[in-house]
């Protein structure tokens, strides 16, 4: 017999029709010989109904009160699912988030879960009933007891929280699509179906708008090891196994706010080729990398800074024993890059750098923490190191600085983010964390492709910043500010190429964040640009970002090559491009995002024969 944990979302019990086909699924489920807590959301567009009254009344609404007026939704939908259940004759019990025992931090509109207190929910567990909790709410931890929610997608949280909570056999989360699919089926027909992703995987999907789990779930059941299988409503199709390793023991105590960072990683073994004043069009990137796969030449970090007039620069890393190899397909290719528009610059440059090394954070609890690449860069900055390269994902932010530097980067931020240092023979390599999930056994073990998934950001606006003086700290004031007012970051790129101005040697250093910042984030570093010595702010709104995320990339050249290619091949030019060991990103044109995506998956050959249909 198995503790299991189901959620169902709003589609799922968007009439009493479909409350009903739940209540025999659960029932079913029941008689199988299981135990089973069942978490929902609120019926269909119920939330966006009580959104659209509270508008009505007040243009902007108190965040308590919102509070009070959204968890009404799903408390409608708990009683009216256990109602449907006892006519079933299966004991059953409706519970809100404050009865479960779900308490959080004061923070409404979008607390974290702190603990959970399971004692009355086992009770029910144990007298056979079915608990029917409300999802996306909780209650806070100040004496007050107020009620809190938990943002958009919490209702998802709340489920795998709970089976983290119980230690549930796994969670299921049933929705109206039957599982992970490689890409959003509204955008692609085609998109096929995985029958097992890891979290990591899962969460580079998610936090990039792949909306089939929300990032807070996976990044749980990343950190409690909670196997979890996204399923349809409307199927026994077996869905989707999201996978992670083993974890380290954790406390369920400050379940959402305990260490953002689990680790602190280096690998000395780099050096970096950059080149510089390459023609701003489309297909450049595809040329270069196009020509280092054809080498068998493995790539690490990849980074394409925002344009200058009509060039641009990209700049990648390598281990050192194929430094040579590598220089020499760059030289080889840099005539063949001239800037026809421009002749300042007639030719490409190439500019190698020996004695670099890759220091980066890892971790689950980064996301949506704006503070932890700005303490990251503080750190550094206090440490006197200063960062060459910058490349950030959603479970990692990685820094390329002078290898005389590591160990001093390195111990200052063990110290920062509370990491003990591992024995010498412990010490992880960068991409071990990741190979350690890549062999966890699934329900459904196959070959790791290299590209599991292809996604598509609309929400995103870039900010650049012009000159910003290249010495230790200016990352740290800058993302420091933004953690200040709330602002989360995604991509970060500093450009290679650096000039002197009145002695003061300067980099221009651009990043992407949620579009609904961007208006602000310019303002407010506009306000502080001459006390901090940067020149002028810039703000891009049309632009979209397309990834690639898949785990299998690892070790496998000509990934990146592929994908430059797709998008050369459409004559969409990039304006950024940024890496991590499992995510490849691009920042193209926002009218040619939907364009891009349809073109990368088919390169890589993901499409399905079957077309999926989201019922409305």
């Amino acid at each position: 017999m198995a503790l299991i944990v189901q959620k169902y979302g709003g589609t799922s019990v968007g009439s009493v029709e479909r409350i009903q086909a739940v209540a025999q699924r659960v029932y079913k489920t029941v008689k199988a010989g299981n135990s089973l807590v069942v978490v929902v959301s609120a019926m269909g567009k119920t939330t966006d109904g009580l959104v659209k009254l509270a508008n009505e009344i007040s243009p902007n609404p108190n965040r308590r009160e919102m509070d009070m007026l959204l968890s009404t939704g799903e408390q409608v939908t708990i009683a009216l699912l256990t109602m449907a259940l006892q006519e079933l004759g299966q004991p059953a019990i409706s519970m809100t988030g404050a009865q479960v025992g779900i308490v959080t931090e004061a923070e409404h509109s979008r607390a974290r879960i702190l603990h959970i207190e399971t004692t009355r929910l086992t009770r029910h567990i144990n007298e056979g009933k079915v608990v029917v909790v409300a999802g996306f709410q909780g209650t806070s931890s100040t004496g007050e007891m107020e009620i809190t929610t938990l943002g958009r997608g919490g209702s998802d949280t709340s489920a795998v929280a709970i089976a983290a909570a119980l230690r549930a056999n796994f969670c299921e989360i049933y929705t109206d699509v039957p599982g992970i699919l490689t890409t959003d089926p509204r955008l692609v027909a085609e998109a096929q179906l995985m029958d097992a992703i890891t979290c990591d995987e899962m969460l580079e999907l998610a936090s990039l708008g792949a909306k089939v789990l929300h990032p807070r779930a996976v990044e749980i059941a990343r950190n409690y090891g909670v196997p979890l299988v996204v399923r349809s409503s409307w199927t026994d199709d077996p869905g989707t196994w999201v996978t992670s390793a083993k974890p380290q023991g954790r406390s369920l105590i400050n379940l959402e706010i305990a260490r953002p960072v689990d680790d602190v990683e280096f690998d000395t073994d780099q050096a970096k080729v950059a080149l510089l004043r390459v023609p701003d069009k489309p297909g450049v990137a595809a040329r270069l990398f196009g020509e280092i796969s054809r080498q068998k030449l493995d790539v690490d970090l990849i980074i394409q800074s925002i344009h200058e007039g009509n060039s641009n620069d990209i700049a990648f890393t390598v281990t050192t024993p194929i430094l040579k190899r590598a220089e020499a397909v760059t030289a080889a290719i840099a005539p063949a890059l001239r800037s026809q528009s421009n002749p300042k610059f007639d030719e490409a440059e190439v500019m190698i750098e020996h004695n670099i090394a890759k220091v980066s954070i890892a971790g689950a609890g980064m996301i949506g923490r704006p503070g932890v690449a700005a303490k990251m860069f503080a750190t550094l900055a206090a440490a006197g190191v200063n960062i060459q390269m910058i490349s950030t994902s959603e479970v990692k932010v990685s820094c390329v600085v002078d290898a005389a530097e590591c160990d001093r980067a390195v111990s200052a931020l063990r110290t920062a983010f509370e990491i003990e240092a591992k024995s010498k023979g412990e010490l992880l390599t960068p991409n071990s964390c990741t190979d350690a999930i890549n062999r966890v056994s699934t329900p459904h073990s196959s070959p790791t492709p290299p590209v599991r998934g292809v996604a598509l950001d609309l929400n995103q606006a870039r900010l650049a910043i012009r000159q910003l003086p290249d010495r230790p700290g200016m990352a740290a004031k800058l993302f420091g500010l933004l953690a200040q007012h709330s602002i989360s970051v995604d991509m970060i790129i500093q450009s290679q190429r650096c000039r002197v101005i009145d002695g003061v040697p300067r980099r221009d250093i651009a990043f992407t964040v949620s579009r609904i910042d961007g208006e602000s984030a310019k303002k407010m570093l506009t306000q502080v640009a001459a006390e901090f010595g940067w020149s002028e702010v810039v703000l891009d709104s049309a632009i979209a970002k397309v990834s690639i995320v898949g785990a299998g990339m690892l070790g496998q050249p000509g990934v990146a090559a592929k994908m430059f290619e797709a998008l050369a091949q459409q004559q969409i030019n990039i304006q950024m491009i940024a890496t991590s060991e499992i995510k490849i990103s691009c920042v193209v044109a926002q009218e040619q995002g939907v364009k891009a995506l349809q073109a990368i998956h088919a390169a890589f050959e993901l499409a399905g024969s079957e077309k999926f249909v989201v019922p409305v």
